[in-house]
């Protein structure tokens, strides 16, 4: 399976995934323009995407459904709350709905699809795991915790896209408002670099081979303190032979095939 973060953060969130004939995107926060010209970078079309799942109705998750799906045919998988949320937005009307119901698995041409649950401060939020053969790619990008689901879900991924939201220090000492690192930092907010290099100690086996750290923080992080808390995190549990990869809002990932 290839994978490759289009991009990533509070400015727009988007994950290809390609297996085969089949390709799939994990979001859609970027514009529709945007989408299409990161797409070709790695050689891949528009009209070549099979489908959208969508892990939450947050704008930086949405913003190209609708013209994806209006103009381009492109289907969208997501669970009823989250489609209830979507569709309070004007600008998402015509979308062509693939609805799902959390911790049931569907499929999408040749890759199964299994979508759980985790906290976020939205409607239905979850995450998802791409099967194909014995491929397993596990995609998280938006939760306060790591939960037991979450942890059991991502087990025996040979590819896990994570969220490594901030750095506990830099949060606590920034100038954003009290409130607002509150939500960040609790249950239902943002995984730090600390809880992220935690998780994937947590799930790692010999056929984990790569890590992609997310949804990184633009005030509250930087990739050299994210990859470094996450790889110290490995270390310390005597883990190796794990690629740890980072995400951007600006340019792509690299693209891995696993």
């Amino acid at each position: 399976m290839d994978i490759c973060v289009l991009a990533s953060g509070s400015s727009g969130n988007c994950v290809y995934l390609g297996a085969g004939d089949t390709r799939i995107l994990v979001d859609a926060g970027l514009s529709c323009k945007e989408t299409i010209r990161r797409l070709s970078e790695i050689d891949v079309s528009i009209d070549d995407i099979s489908a959208v799942c969508v892990t939450h109705e947050h704008s930086d998750h949405k913003e190209a459904l609708g013209v994806l799906s209006r103009r381009h045919g492109v289907d969208v998988y997501a669970n009823s709350g989250t489609v209830e949320a979507i569709e309070a937005d004007s600008r998402m009307h015509g979308i062509s709905w693939r609805v799902f119901t959390t911790g049931h698995e569907f499929s999408i041409g040749d890759v199964c699809v299994e979508p759980f649950s985790v906290p976020h401060d939205s409607y239905e939020p979850v995450g998802y795991v791409f099967k194909k053969d014995a491929c397993r790619v596990g995609v998280v990008t938006d939760m306060g915790m790591a939960t037991t689901l979450i942890r059991e879900r991502l087990k025996k991924c040979n590819a896990v896209v994570v969220e490594s939201n901030h750095d506990e220090e830099m949060l606590k000492n920034s100038t954003r408002p009290w409130s607002l690192k509150q939500r960040i930092s609790g249950r239902q907010g943002h995984l730090s670099n600390s809880q992220a290099g935690d998780l994937i100690s947590d799930i790692y086996w010999s056929g984990l081979k790569v890590v992609f750290l997310a949804h990184l923080s633009d005030e509250c992080n930087e990739p050299e303190v994210a990859i470094n808390t996450v790889s110290g995190k490995l270390n310390e549990n005597n883990i190796s032979g794990v690629d740890v990869k980072m995400t951007y809002r600006s340019r792509l990932s690299d693209l891995v095939s696993v």
